[in-house]
């Protein structure tokens, strides 16, 4: 039904858009070429910025990695395994398993976003050992439920303003997520996204002669043969003993950390999927197999992020990403704002494609224009959170894990995600604007 606009999107991205590296690379080029035409910042002086940004983000890209890595252990082991084989029985057609992979990745992304990533791609995967179905759309509807994230329990701005002495409370007090997250109007926009990003996926499954198909035997995980020599190393390797003892050290801390009332956090998810690998694997031999096969998709996470640090301190350094929002701001009276605020956060995302790293750029021009011009201060802040998740459909940068872990490349999805780009970017604009 959408495939009259999938189609040709489909058709265009694969033939124009280069790999998630050439991207960065121009991304960096065009960054920097508009820090010295409109910021006046020397030649030099940009180089100098990006160099030192450059490692800026060595920590969250480790930690991206492990997501990819940990959660494809732990989905490799034989419970783990069964139990998405179990759920991957409830679909018994292609457009089921469309429909059942976005609905899952939606709810997991809706309580994390990086447990989002991770079980959409697994969960996709899964089903495409089961199910005769497009691959990249499979894939895409995975990644596609990755757009109500900054809107649900993880959402790093409405966390933010929420807390007692965030760096903006002398403008907007402490915001309880009761006029963010859990807000009449945010509530009504996930639950739109909830209804049409499975619809939009399932209408844009394509015919039969032009649908690209997986051969399960590519998905099955590789296992080495074990080596028949039983020498004290070898008993070690694969001691149950030792893999239960280190698991149940983490599943204590883990129940402690909890128990608390903590939250989860990327360091808190990596570390659970690492204790569940350690223990159902059941020896470190069978776990460090499982590894062999889940560092072969982070290749791109350690090249490009690195770029996207140096863009990122470019952005923010120059001015340029500030000037960008207040040249849409100054557009906004006290009911636009939200739609204007939500628009430049869309655009700024695309250099800054990190939540907390955006809000840090923008929240400086956006909440003072919300406070002289009256407008809804917590709507605002929303915007710029939905701006920031909703170009992430088309941002490679946030694909990167779930395309590790499936084996594809971006230009496979992103076809069909530039439709749930332009659908989406309606549904949330005329939640923030009009409820």
């Amino acid at each position: 039904m959408l495939n009259f606009l999938s189609r040709p999107m489909v058709r265009l991205i694969d033939r124009y858009l280069p790999d998630p590296f050439v991207f960065v690379l121009v991304l960096t080029l065009i960054a920097g070429l508009a820090a010295v035409l409109t910021q006046g910042t020397g030649p030099l002086e940009v180089v100098t910025i990006w160099g030192d940004g450059f490692w800026s983000l060595l920590t969250f890209s480790m930690q991206m990695l492990l997501v990819l890595v940990t959660g494809y252990m732990m989905a490799s082991t034989p419970l783990v395994r069964r139990g998405l084989t179990a759920l991957a029985s409830l679909a018994n057609s292609a457009g089921g398993a469309i429909l059942l992979v976005s609905f899952v990745s939606l709810a997991a992304s809706w309580i994390n976003w990086g447990f989002g990533l991770v079980v959409g791609a697994l969960f996709a995967r899964e089903l495409a050992r089961t199910i005769r179905v497009d691959y990249r759309l499979l894939v895409a509807s995975a990644y596609s439920g990755f757009i109500v994230w900054h809107g649900g329990l993880a959402g790093s701005i409405p966390l933010s303003i929420a807390t007692d002495g965030h760096p903006f409370a002398d403008i907007t007090g402490v915001i309880p997520t009761s006029q963010t997250i859990f807000s009449v109007y945010n509530l009504v926009i996930v639950a739109a996204l909830f209804i049409a990003i499975p619809l939009v996926n399932r209408a844009m499954l394509p015919r039969e002669d032009e649908a690209v198909y997986i051969d399960p035997a590519l998905l099955e995980d590789s296992t080495p043969e074990k080596s028949g020599v039983s020498t004290p190393a070898d008993r070690i390797e694969n001691s149950f003993v030792l893999s239960l003892l280190i698991g149940a050290a983490g599943a204590a801390w883990l129940i402690q950390y909890f128990a608390a009332g903590n939250g989860l956090s990327l360091n808190v998810i990596n570390f659970l999927f690492l204790t569940v690998a350690t223990i159902l694997h059941g020896s470190p031999r069978n776990l460090l197999n499982a590894l062999t096969d889940a560092v072969k998709g982070g290749a791109g996470i350690v090249i490009q992020f690195p770029f996207y640090a140096g863009i990122m301190a470019i952005m923010v350094q120059s001015g340029l990403a500030a000037s960008i929002s207040e040249a849409l701001v100054g557009l906004a009276s006290a009911t636009s704002l939200p739609f204007w605020s939500f628009i430049s956060a869309g655009i700024v995302n695309f250099f800054v494609p990190s939540g907390g790293g955006q809000w840090a750029v923008q929240a400086p021009v956006i909440l003072p224009a919300a406070e002289a011009l009256g407008a809804d201060i917590a709507r605002t802040a929303m915007a710029v959170a939905w701006g920031d998740a909703w170009t992430n459909m088309v941002q490679p940068f946030w694909a990167l894990p779930i395309l590790g872990i499936a084996g594809l490349r971006a230009k496979d999805i992103m076809g069909f995600c530039v439709v749930h780009l332009l659908l989406s970017g309606l549904i949330i604009a005329a939640g923030l604007v009009f409820i």
